[in-house]
């Protein structure tokens, strides 16, 4: 198995190449929107337009007066943009998200993808297409010896900082041996992460330490600047960013670590399949639940996983894993959030909240492996149910 990995490292462009990837961005901007424009316009024709018809059509708008500028910059980002454009609607149409929407110069993403043609690497530097000499890179970690990059995406934040992504091919990821450890993972608030061993993982609260911060320095001082594009109010917008760029680099490390860990130690993962956009409704617990980050926790334990030969279970999101007494099955009528604790009526086991959850998602999760039932809860199949939907059978004490 060979895995493509993106390699992302900081930059330091020159005041020419900011200048020249300024530009790119505001032009693949162009060219997405002119196109969706083109493509929406098209559907409401009932006629269809795929990539090689917008690829034409870029070709006359770099002909006209008003869109000669496009070819002041590479050809290679305006053409992958398209085809962003075009995955946008394949998943549309395959109703795996929403209708495409328009990029805007203040909100979306600054970035541009190049292929091998519109980049040069070579001798550990980088040089991108319209530019004279490489990007001043700060590689903080090593490519893959003899790696060569297919794609290369440059990209920058909304606080002001330069990134740079190569694509490669990771020989080095392989599958870990195999243990006989398995692990039920739940979540929450009060601890990050209860495992099925008795042990919580605390919850570090990124945001909420810089909450006081991030309220009187930053942002009560952009609420007094004059709306516009005026230089101060673009100054203490990027402090507002870069407070919200720190916490969530220090959130992002502290779950690559902890998921790295999981994955090395445990065979077997078991976690709740848990609807997190409903969840953050919530507006007592929004803020919290955002702040813990269990979609990104999620979305990082499976594909680690899937790199080094681990399976992850996901238990059905009605599954009592609260409720539920480990030790006999008994299920309790009520359990409020508050109770942190609880005895059971039928056996007299006093549990932990968290740790019996856990333990109950770990022993779902093994029946279903145990049984040879699907892995992921079914969602949107008629007339199925998910193995952990069953009645439990309880035991006597």
């Amino acid at each position: 198995m060979c895995v493509k990995r993106a390699f992302k490292y900081r930059f330091y462009p020159t005041d020419a190449q900011a200048a020249e990837l300024s530009r790119t961005f505001g032009c693949v901007r162009k060219v997405y929107n002119l196109a969706l424009v083109a493509r929406t316009e098209a559907w409401a024709r009932q006629e269809r337009v795929n990539y090689n018809a917008t690829s034409a059509m870029l070709t006359a708008w770099k002909r006209t007066e008003e869109l000669a500028f496009l070819n002041d910059v590479s050809s290679v980002p305006l053409q992958q943009t398209l085809r962003h454009l075009q995955t946008a609607f394949t998943h549309f149409f395959a109703k795996r998200a929403r209708y495409p929407r328009f990029k805007s110069r203040k909100k979306s993403r600054k970035s541009a993808e190049y292929t091998t043609s519109g980049f040069r690497f070579r001798d550990g530097g980088l040089t991108l297409a319209k530019m004279n000499e490489p990007l001043n890179i700060v590689w903080s970690r090593t490519l893959p010896p003899g790696a060569k990059p297919s794609t290369v995406t440059v990209s920058q934040d909304a606080a002001g900082r330069w990134y740079v992504s190569l694509l490669c091919e990771d020989p080095s990821v392989s599958p870990l041996p195999a243990t006989d450890q398995a692990v039920g993972i739940d979540v929450g608030l009060d601890h990050l992460l209860p495992l099925s061993t008795g042990e919580k993982i605390a919850n570090p609260r990124h945001e909420r330490k810089d909450r006081a911060r991030l309220a009187v320095e930053a942002q009560q001082n952009l609420s007094r600047k004059a709306k516009g594009d005026g230089a101060n109010r673009a100054k203490a917008r990027r402090k507002v960013a870069g407070i919200h760029a720190r916490i969530a680099d220090r959130r992002r490390d502290h779950l690559h670590k902890l998921t790295t860990r999981l994955v090395r130690e445990n065979q077997t993962l078991v976690i709740e399949d848990l609807t997190v956009r409903n969840m953050v409704k919530n507006r007592s617990l929004a803020r919290a639940i955002s702040d813990a980050a269990w979609s990104d926790f999620r979305g990082l334990l499976e594909y680690k996983a899937a790199w080094y030969g681990r399976e992850v279970i996901a238990v059905d999101r009605f599954f009592p894993s609260s409720k539920l007494c480990s030790h006999c099955g008994t299920l309790a009528k009520n359990m409020p959030l508050h109770v942190r604790t609880w005895t059971c009526d039928s056996c007299g086991t006093t549990h932990d909240r968290d740790t019996n959850a856990a333990n109950n998602l770990l022993a779902a999760g093994l029946a279903v492996t145990t049984c040879g039932a699907g892995v992921r809860p079914q969602r949107r199949t008629p007339g199925g149910q998910s193995v952990t939907k069953q009645e439990t059978p309880r035991r006597e004490p």
